[in-house]
C-alpha cells in the first residue's frame, strides 16, 4: 500500500514538473519573440510564470539552455504537424493539411489555449554545443518539409521542392505577424485564400515569365556608412539582432567600435538605417517595374526577379524581418508598417493585373503577404542559388508562388 501511494506522489511529481517547466518554455518562447534570445532574462521568464528567477534556474542552469529548449520545442512542434501532414495522399492534400494545422494553433494561441511558438531567428546565433544540436533539428524540418512533396527523381527536381519547402515555412512564420488584421471569424477564408495561392499560383493564364532585371543603384552619401550598413545587414540576417553585436560588425570591416560610433549614434539607429535602405530598395524597384510600364503581370515579376537577384547576389542584401524582435516596440510598429505599405502596392498591381486579365484572381492582400515572405527569405538561400545559374535561381524561386507550390515548367 505504501508502495502505491509512494508511486503516485512520483507521478503527481512528475506532472508537477512537466507542467511547470512547460510553463517556463512557453514564457521564455514570448520573451524571445519580444526581445530575441540574446535580449531575454530569467528575471523576466520567472516574472510571466509568477516564480522567482531561483525557481527558473532550478529547471534550467543557463539562460542559453533555456531558449535552446524554446528552440527545440519549435523544432519538434513543427515536425509534429509535418509527420501528420504526410499521412495526406497527394502533396497538395499534404500542405493544405499542413496548413490547417497550423492555422488551428494559431487560433489556439488566439484564444489562450496556447501559447506562440519561439521565433527561430536567433538559431544562428546559438553557441555550441546547442548550436549544431539545433541547427542539425532544423534541417530534419526542411527536410520532411521538402518531402511534402514526395521524393525528388533528379537533383533539378530537389532543387525546386528545396525552394517550395523554404517558401512554405517561411510563411508560417510571417503569418502570425498580418493575420492579426483580420477577425478571427476571418481566420478560415484566410487559409482557403493563401492554400489559393500556393495551388494555383499569381500568374494569368498566359502570363510567361519574361522580367526585365532593373538595375537598382543607392549613392550613400557617406561610403563609409553605406559598408556599416551593408556588414550589418549580412551579420544580422545570419545571427539576429542581439548576435550580431557591434564589436562584430566592426570586426568584419576590419575597423573599431570607434568608427561606427562614427556613423552611427547606436545600435538602434544601425538597425533602423538598414530596415531603411531595404526598404527603400524594395521600393525602388517596384517604382522602376512601374516607369517601364507594359502589363501589371511584368511589373510584378520584373520587381520579385530584381529584388531575389539582390537576395542572391549577397552584395547589398536586404534585411529580414526577423531583427524586428529585438527592436523597441515603438520602432518595430514603425518598421512593420512601412513593410505594410510596401505590400499593399504589391497588393495594387495585382488588383490592377486582376482587371486586365494579366493575373489571375486572388485575393490581393494576402497574395502580397507571401510575397513578402517570399523575397524576406531568399537571403537564407543564396548556397541554394550559387549552385545554379542566377536566372535559373531566380526562376525557380519565384515560381512557387508566381505559378504555385505544385506547378513543374520552371525545371522546362
Amino acid at each position: 500500500m505504501g508502495g502505491a501511494e509512494t508511486a503516485g506522489d512520483e507521478v503527481s511529481g512528475t506532472k508537477r514538473f512537466r507542467a511547470k517547466r512547460d510553463a517556463i518554455l512557453a514564457a521564455a518562447a514570448e520573451a524571445i519573440n519580444e526581445q530575441s534570445a540574446k535580449g531575454m532574462t530569467f528575471a523576466d521568464v520567472a516574472r510571466r510564470v509568477g516564480l522567482n528567477t531561483t525557481s527558473v534556474t532550478y529547471y534550467f542552469k543557463r539562460k542559453e539552455d533555456l531558449a535552446a529548449a524554446a528552440f527545440e520545442h519549435t523544432l519538434d512542434y513543427l515536425l509534429v504537424m509535418l509527420d501528420a501532414a504526410m499521412e495526406a495522399p497527394t502533396p497538395q492534400e499534404r500542405v493544405r493539411r499542413y496548413m490547417s494545422l497550423n492555422m488551428a494553433r494559431l487560433d489556439r494561441v488566439r484564444l489562450g489555449q496556447e501559447r506562440p511558438m519561439a521565433i527561430l531567428s536567433d538559431l544562428r546565433a546559438t553557441e555550441d554545443p546547442n548550436r549544431t544540436r539545433l541547427m542539425n533539428g532544423w534541417r530534419e524540418v526542411f527536410r520532411r518539409t521538402r518531402r511534402l512533396w514526395g521524393n525528388s527523381g533528379n537533383r533539378a527536381q530537389t532543387d525546386l521542392y528545396g525552394a517550395r519547402a523554404h517558401v512554405l515555412l517561411e510563411n508560417t512564420f510571417w503569418l502570425p505577424v498580418w493575420l492579426t488584421r483580420y477577425e478571427p471569424d476571418q481566420y478560415g477564408r484566410c487559409e482557403a485564400k493563401m492554400m489559393d495561392v500556393f495551388e494555383h499560383g499569381i500568374a494569368g493564364r498566359s502570363s510567361a515569365w519574361t522580367p526585365t532585371t532593373l538595375v537598382l543603384d543607392h549613392q550613400e552619401a557617406e561610403p563609409g556608412r553605406a559598408a556599416f550598413l551593408l556588414a550589418a545587414t549580412r551579420l544580422i540576417n545570419e545571427l539576429g539582432y542581439r548576435g550580431a553585436s557591434v564589436q562584430r560588425i566592426a570586426s568584419e570591416l576590419n575597423v573599431t567600435k570607434g568608427s561606427f560610433y562614427h556613423h552611427l549614434d547606436a545600435k538602434d539607429d544601425l538597425v533602423i538605417a538598414c530596415y531603411k535602405r531595404s526598404f527603400d530598395t524594395i521600393t525602388d524597384a517596384q517604382q522602376q517595374a512601374d516607369d517601364l510600364g507594359g502589363t501589371h503581370w511584368q511589373r510584378l515579376s520584373s520587381t520579385i526577379a530584381t529584388l531575389l537577384d539582390v537576395q542572391f547576389a549577397e552584395r547589398a542584401p536586404l534585411l529580414r524581418t526577423t531583427a524586428l524582435s529585438g527592436l523597441p516596440a515603438n520602432v518595430r510598429t514603425a518598421m512593420v508598417d512601412r513593410s505594410n505599405r510596401i505590400a499593399r502596392r504589391f497588393a495594387g498591381t495585382m488588383m490592377d493585373g486582376i482587371a486586365e486579365g494579366s493575373i489571375r484572381p486572388v485575393d490581393s492582400l494576402i497574395a502580397a503577404q507571401t510575397l513578402m515572405a517570399l523575397q524576406n527569405a531568399a537571403f537564407d538561400m543564396r548556397k541554394w542559388a550559387g549552385t545554379m545559374p542566377r536566372d535559373r535561381a531566380i526562376a525557380i524561386y519565384a515560381s512557387t508562388l508566381l505559378y504555385g507550390l505544385f506547378d513543374d515548367r520552371a525545371l522546362e
